[in-house]
Protein backbone atom coordinates (compact mmCIF):
# COMPACT_ATOMS: atom_id res chain seq x y z
CA UNK A 1 0.00 0.00 0.00
CA UNK A 2 1.65 3.58 -1.12
CA UNK A 3 0.74 6.84 0.49
CA UNK A 4 -0.62 8.94 -1.69
CA UNK A 5 -1.48 12.35 0.40
CA UNK A 6 -0.38 13.63 3.50
CA UNK A 7 -1.82 15.46 5.53
CA UNK A 8 0.57 18.03 8.11
CA UNK A 9 -0.59 20.07 10.91
CA UNK A 10 2.14 22.73 11.55
CA UNK A 11 2.93 24.38 14.62
CA UNK A 12 6.11 25.71 16.55
CA UNK A 13 8.15 22.81 17.41
CA UNK A 14 5.88 19.53 17.15
CA UNK A 15 4.18 18.32 13.42
CA UNK A 16 2.30 15.93 13.04
CA UNK A 17 1.95 13.95 10.04
CA UNK A 18 -1.66 11.48 8.83
CA UNK A 19 -0.96 9.73 5.35
CA UNK A 20 -3.46 7.75 3.19
CA UNK A 21 -3.83 5.45 0.22
CA UNK A 22 -5.67 6.08 -2.71
CA UNK A 23 -8.68 4.77 -1.14
CA UNK A 24 -8.30 7.39 2.13
CA UNK A 25 -7.62 4.46 3.87
CA UNK A 26 -5.14 5.68 6.71
CA UNK A 27 -1.53 3.91 6.45
CA UNK A 28 0.79 6.51 8.33
CA UNK A 29 0.14 8.62 11.93
CA UNK A 30 3.64 9.82 12.80
CA UNK A 31 4.21 12.87 15.32
CA UNK A 32 7.67 14.89 14.15
CA UNK A 33 10.05 17.28 15.56
CA UNK A 34 10.62 20.21 14.05
CA UNK A 35 14.22 18.99 12.59
CA UNK A 36 12.93 15.75 11.67
CA UNK A 37 10.67 17.19 8.71
CA UNK A 38 13.34 17.51 6.28
CA UNK A 39 15.18 14.07 6.50
CA UNK A 40 11.31 12.45 7.07
CA UNK A 41 10.23 13.42 3.55
CA UNK A 42 13.77 12.98 2.02
CA UNK A 43 12.94 8.98 2.86
CA UNK A 44 9.47 9.49 1.79
CA UNK A 45 8.22 8.06 -1.55
CA UNK A 46 6.99 11.43 -3.52
CA UNK A 47 3.23 12.07 -2.88
CA UNK A 48 0.63 14.73 -2.61
CA UNK A 49 1.63 16.90 0.93
CA UNK A 50 -1.20 19.14 2.14
CA UNK A 51 -0.57 22.00 4.97
CA UNK A 52 -3.31 24.60 6.05
CA UNK A 53 -2.19 27.62 5.14
CA UNK A 54 -1.04 29.47 8.36
CA UNK A 55 1.53 31.33 9.61
CA UNK A 56 5.31 29.57 8.24
CA UNK A 57 2.89 27.20 6.08
CA UNK A 58 4.26 29.30 3.06
CA UNK A 59 8.32 28.37 4.22
CA UNK A 60 7.30 24.50 5.15
CA UNK A 61 5.45 24.37 1.65
CA UNK A 62 8.98 25.89 -0.11
CA UNK A 63 10.99 23.35 2.36
CA UNK A 64 8.74 20.02 1.59
CA UNK A 65 8.56 20.59 -2.01
CA UNK A 66 12.83 21.08 -2.06
CA UNK A 67 13.02 17.74 -1.11
CA UNK A 68 10.57 16.54 -4.27
CA UNK A 69 6.75 16.68 -3.33
CA UNK A 70 4.18 17.99 -4.96
CA UNK A 71 2.67 20.46 -2.00
CA UNK A 72 -0.60 22.54 -1.53
CA UNK A 73 -2.12 24.97 0.64
CA UNK A 74 -5.27 24.62 2.06
CA UNK A 75 -7.75 27.20 3.51
CA UNK A 76 -8.87 26.94 7.49
CA UNK A 77 -11.96 27.00 6.46
CA UNK A 78 -12.40 24.60 4.16
CA UNK A 79 -10.59 22.46 6.64
CA UNK A 80 -13.03 23.34 9.55
CA UNK A 81 -16.16 20.93 8.69
CA UNK A 82 -13.83 18.01 8.60
CA UNK A 83 -12.97 18.24 12.19
CA UNK A 84 -14.39 15.23 14.63
CA UNK A 85 -16.67 17.17 16.68
CA UNK A 86 -15.60 17.23 20.37
CA UNK A 87 -11.70 15.57 19.51
CA UNK A 88 -10.03 18.88 18.76
CA UNK A 89 -5.72 17.58 18.81
CA UNK A 90 -3.40 17.56 16.30
CA UNK A 91 -3.66 13.90 15.01
CA UNK A 92 -7.58 14.76 14.33
CA UNK A 93 -6.67 18.07 12.74
CA UNK A 94 -3.56 16.30 9.99
CA UNK A 95 -6.45 13.57 8.97
CA UNK A 96 -9.54 16.35 8.30
CA UNK A 97 -6.75 18.19 6.13
CA UNK A 98 -6.21 14.81 4.02
CA UNK A 99 -10.38 14.43 3.76
CA UNK A 100 -10.63 18.41 2.51
CA UNK A 101 -7.84 17.91 0.10
CA UNK A 102 -9.80 14.89 -1.98
CA UNK A 103 -13.16 17.13 -1.53
CA UNK A 104 -13.77 17.88 -5.04
CA UNK A 105 -15.12 21.26 -4.14
CA UNK A 106 -11.95 22.22 -2.25
CA UNK A 107 -9.72 24.97 -3.36
CA UNK A 108 -6.31 26.02 -2.51
CA UNK A 109 -3.88 28.87 -2.04
CA UNK A 110 -1.05 29.18 -4.12
CA UNK A 111 2.71 29.14 -2.39
CA UNK A 112 4.30 32.58 -1.68
CA UNK A 113 8.13 32.73 -3.06
CA UNK A 114 10.67 34.37 -1.09
CA UNK A 115 10.33 37.79 -2.99
CA UNK A 116 6.82 38.29 -2.27
CA UNK A 117 6.91 37.54 1.22
CA UNK A 118 9.47 40.05 1.40
CA UNK A 119 7.56 42.63 -0.03
CA UNK A 120 4.81 41.15 1.87
CA UNK A 121 6.93 42.42 4.86
CA UNK A 122 7.14 45.96 4.36
CA UNK A 123 3.41 46.19 4.30
CA UNK A 124 2.84 44.39 7.01
CA UNK A 125 5.37 46.52 9.24
CA UNK A 126 3.72 49.71 7.76
CA UNK A 127 0.95 48.92 8.86
CA UNK A 128 1.70 48.20 12.42
CA UNK A 129 3.52 51.52 12.24
CA UNK A 130 0.64 53.34 11.40
CA UNK A 131 -1.33 51.96 14.03
CA UNK A 132 1.17 52.43 16.45
CA UNK A 133 1.11 56.09 15.35
CA UNK A 134 -2.46 56.79 15.01
CA UNK A 135 -1.88 55.27 19.07
CA UNK A 136 0.60 57.88 19.91
CA UNK A 137 -1.31 60.90 17.94
CA UNK A 138 -4.69 59.70 20.13
CA UNK A 139 -2.72 59.54 23.56
CA UNK A 140 -1.00 62.81 22.41
CA UNK A 141 -4.27 64.53 22.19
CA UNK A 142 -6.24 63.26 25.31
CA UNK A 143 -3.03 64.20 27.25
CA UNK A 144 -3.10 67.64 25.96
CA UNK A 145 -6.68 67.90 26.01
CA UNK A 146 -6.96 67.25 30.07
CA UNK A 147 -5.31 70.77 30.52
CA UNK A 148 -7.60 72.69 27.84
CA UNK A 149 -5.05 72.33 25.06
CA UNK A 150 -7.04 71.54 21.41
CA UNK A 151 -6.44 71.77 18.26
CA UNK A 152 -8.00 69.99 14.82
CA UNK A 153 -8.16 67.26 13.61
CA UNK A 154 -5.49 65.96 11.72
CA UNK A 155 -1.80 65.01 12.02
CA UNK A 156 -1.24 68.04 10.34
CA UNK A 157 -2.34 70.38 13.01
CA UNK A 158 0.17 68.70 15.48
CA UNK A 159 2.69 70.91 15.32
CA UNK A 160 0.52 73.72 16.29
CA UNK A 161 -0.57 71.66 19.19
CA UNK A 162 3.36 71.38 20.58
CA UNK A 163 3.93 75.14 19.78
CA UNK A 164 0.69 75.16 22.45
CA UNK A 165 2.09 73.22 25.10
CA UNK A 166 6.31 74.56 24.30
CA UNK A 167 4.41 78.75 24.90
CA UNK A 168 2.30 77.57 27.95
CA UNK A 169 4.23 78.74 31.34
CA UNK A 170 1.25 77.46 33.41
CA UNK A 171 1.86 73.67 32.25
CA UNK A 172 3.45 71.20 34.61
CA UNK A 173 7.18 70.09 33.71
CA UNK A 174 6.21 66.73 33.58
CA UNK A 175 3.34 67.36 31.40
CA UNK A 176 5.58 68.92 28.55
CA UNK A 177 8.50 66.04 29.63
CA UNK A 178 6.02 63.38 28.28
CA UNK A 179 4.47 65.12 25.60
CA UNK A 180 7.78 66.08 24.04
CA UNK A 181 8.93 62.13 24.40
CA UNK A 182 5.67 61.61 22.62
CA UNK A 183 6.35 63.76 19.80
CA UNK A 184 9.84 62.68 19.24
CA UNK A 185 8.60 59.25 19.13
CA UNK A 186 6.01 60.52 16.82
CA UNK A 187 8.82 61.91 14.19
CA UNK A 188 10.78 58.63 14.21
CA UNK A 189 8.16 56.73 13.57
CA UNK A 190 6.56 59.17 10.47
CA UNK A 191 10.51 58.94 9.28
CA UNK A 192 10.23 54.71 9.39
CA UNK A 193 6.96 54.71 7.43
CA UNK A 194 7.74 57.33 4.60
CA UNK A 195 10.88 54.90 4.22
CA UNK A 196 8.85 52.10 4.29
CA UNK A 197 6.96 53.40 1.86
CA UNK A 198 9.30 54.68 -0.47
CA UNK A 199 10.61 51.11 -0.47
CA UNK A 200 6.78 49.97 -1.68
CA UNK A 201 6.60 53.39 -4.53
CA UNK A 202 9.62 51.75 -5.66
CA UNK A 203 8.33 48.17 -6.19
CA UNK A 204 5.34 49.34 -8.37
CA UNK A 205 6.80 51.53 -10.98
CA UNK A 206 9.22 48.34 -11.24
CA UNK A 207 6.36 45.76 -11.73
CA UNK A 208 4.71 45.43 -14.80
CA UNK A 209 1.26 44.20 -13.47
CA UNK A 210 1.59 46.97 -10.37
CA UNK A 211 1.78 49.53 -13.43
CA UNK A 212 -0.96 48.48 -14.62
CA UNK A 213 -3.32 48.86 -11.62
CA UNK A 214 -1.92 51.89 -11.05
CA UNK A 215 -3.76 53.56 -14.33
CA UNK A 216 -7.40 52.74 -11.98
CA UNK A 217 -9.11 55.43 -10.35
CA UNK A 218 -8.52 55.06 -6.60
CA UNK A 219 -5.60 52.72 -6.59
CA UNK A 220 -1.91 54.53 -5.28
CA UNK A 221 1.41 52.86 -5.11
CA UNK A 222 0.89 51.40 -1.67
CA UNK A 223 -2.90 49.31 -2.54
CA UNK A 224 -1.10 48.21 -6.39
CA UNK A 225 1.50 46.49 -4.52
CA UNK A 226 -0.02 44.71 -2.02
CA UNK A 227 -2.42 43.37 -4.56
CA UNK A 228 0.63 42.00 -7.00
CA UNK A 229 2.55 40.87 -3.60
CA UNK A 230 -0.53 39.11 -2.11
CA UNK A 231 -2.50 37.51 -5.33
CA UNK A 232 0.06 35.68 -6.66
CA UNK A 233 -2.04 33.69 -9.56
CA UNK A 234 -5.30 36.22 -10.73
CA UNK A 235 -5.96 32.86 -13.20
CA UNK A 236 -7.28 31.23 -9.43
CA UNK A 237 -10.49 33.18 -9.60
CA UNK A 238 -12.40 31.83 -12.31
CA UNK A 239 -14.75 35.66 -12.72
CA UNK A 240 -13.94 38.85 -11.45
CA UNK A 241 -17.20 38.09 -8.41
CA UNK A 242 -15.15 35.16 -7.57
CA UNK A 243 -12.11 37.39 -6.53
CA UNK A 244 -14.47 39.98 -5.09
CA UNK A 245 -15.96 36.96 -2.74
CA UNK A 246 -12.38 36.06 -1.84
CA UNK A 247 -12.04 39.78 -0.82
CA UNK A 248 -15.36 39.65 1.51
CA UNK A 249 -16.59 42.48 -0.67
CA UNK A 250 -19.89 40.54 -1.54
CA UNK A 251 -23.12 40.63 0.34
CA UNK A 252 -23.96 37.63 2.90
CA UNK A 253 -26.84 35.40 2.01
CA UNK A 254 -29.91 34.67 4.17
CA UNK A 255 -31.64 32.97 1.36
CA UNK A 256 -33.96 29.93 1.97
CA UNK A 257 -37.33 29.05 0.40
CA UNK A 258 -36.73 30.67 -2.42
CA UNK A 259 -36.26 33.78 -1.18
CA UNK A 260 -33.09 35.67 -1.75
CA UNK A 261 -32.05 37.92 1.77
CA UNK A 262 -29.25 39.92 1.41
CA UNK A 263 -27.11 41.22 4.41
CA UNK A 264 -23.73 43.14 5.00
CA UNK A 265 -20.52 42.06 3.24
CA UNK A 266 -18.75 38.53 4.33
CA UNK A 267 -15.38 40.58 5.29
CA UNK A 268 -13.49 37.21 4.60
CA UNK A 269 -10.54 36.64 2.97
CA UNK A 270 -7.29 39.53 2.59
CA UNK A 271 -8.44 41.85 5.21
CA UNK A 272 -5.44 44.64 4.19
CA UNK A 273 -6.70 44.77 0.79
CA UNK A 274 -10.28 45.24 1.45
CA UNK A 275 -9.51 47.88 3.71
CA UNK A 276 -6.70 49.75 0.97
CA UNK A 277 -10.11 49.60 -1.69
CA UNK A 278 -12.67 50.76 0.75
CA UNK A 279 -9.86 53.45 1.46
CA UNK A 280 -9.50 54.48 -2.17
CA UNK A 281 -12.95 53.74 -3.30
CA UNK A 282 -13.84 57.00 -0.23
CA UNK A 283 -11.61 59.19 -2.26
CA UNK A 284 -12.89 58.54 -5.38
CA UNK A 285 -16.52 59.40 -3.34
CA UNK A 286 -15.54 63.31 -3.55
CA UNK A 287 -14.36 63.44 -6.75
CA UNK A 288 -17.49 62.05 -8.40
CA UNK A 289 -18.69 64.36 -10.36
CA UNK A 290 -15.46 65.27 -11.73
CA UNK A 291 -14.84 61.04 -12.78
CA UNK A 292 -16.37 61.58 -16.13
CA UNK A 293 -16.15 57.68 -16.95
CA UNK A 294 -18.97 54.58 -16.88
CA UNK A 295 -17.87 54.13 -13.54
CA UNK A 296 -18.04 57.79 -12.22
CA UNK A 297 -21.69 58.53 -13.95
CA UNK A 298 -22.63 54.75 -11.90
CA UNK A 299 -21.37 56.35 -9.08
CA UNK A 300 -23.22 59.58 -9.63
CA UNK A 301 -26.33 57.04 -10.18
CA UNK A 302 -25.55 55.56 -6.91
CA UNK A 303 -24.93 58.30 -4.62
CA UNK A 304 -28.80 59.97 -5.39
CA UNK A 305 -30.66 56.79 -4.30
CA UNK A 306 -27.95 55.25 -1.36
CA UNK A 307 -26.14 56.22 1.57
CA UNK A 308 -22.58 57.17 1.23
CA UNK A 309 -20.37 54.36 3.42
CA UNK A 310 -22.83 51.87 1.56
CA UNK A 311 -21.56 53.71 -2.40
CA UNK A 312 -18.53 53.72 -1.20
CA UNK A 313 -18.53 49.61 -0.31
CA UNK A 314 -20.12 48.94 -4.02
CA UNK A 315 -17.43 51.41 -5.09
CA UNK A 316 -14.73 48.85 -3.66
CA UNK A 317 -16.55 45.83 -5.19
CA UNK A 318 -16.27 47.31 -8.42
CA UNK A 319 -12.55 48.46 -8.22
CA UNK A 320 -11.86 44.52 -6.95
CA UNK A 321 -14.03 43.10 -10.23
CA UNK A 322 -11.49 45.94 -12.40
CA UNK A 323 -8.43 44.82 -10.88
CA UNK A 324 -8.95 41.06 -11.71
CA UNK A 325 -10.26 41.79 -15.49
CA UNK A 326 -7.10 44.13 -15.95
CA UNK A 327 -4.75 41.50 -13.94
CA UNK A 328 -6.20 38.73 -16.33
CA UNK A 329 -6.43 40.39 -19.61
CA UNK A 330 -2.96 42.10 -19.40
CA UNK A 331 -4.61 45.42 -20.14
CA UNK A 332 -4.96 48.98 -18.45
CA UNK A 333 -7.86 50.88 -17.16
CA UNK A 334 -9.80 52.78 -20.30
CA UNK A 335 -12.70 54.85 -19.15
CA UNK A 336 -15.17 55.32 -21.71
CA UNK A 337 -16.14 59.01 -20.40
CA UNK A 338 -14.07 61.98 -22.39
CA UNK A 339 -11.55 62.48 -19.46
CA UNK A 340 -9.54 60.20 -16.40
CA UNK A 341 -10.51 61.17 -13.01
CA UNK A 342 -6.92 62.16 -11.44
CA UNK A 343 -5.90 60.43 -8.51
Amino acid sequence: MKVTIIGLDIAKSVFQAHGTDASGKCLLKKKLGRSEVVSFFEKLERCLVVLEACGTSHHWARVIRDTGHEVKLIPPEMVKPFVKRGKKNDAVDAAAICLAAIHPDTRFVPIKNREQQSLLSLHSTRTLLVKQQTMLVNALRALAAEFGLIVPLGNSRLPELLAKIETSSNLPDALKQTTMLLFEQYGRLSESIENLEGGIRTHAKQDEDARRLLTIPGIGPVTASLIVASVTDIGAFDTARHFAAWLGLVPRQHSSGGKTRLGRITKTGNREIRKMLVLGATSMLYRAQKWDSAAGVWLCKLLERRPGRLATVALANKLARIIWALLSRKEIYRPTGRSVATV
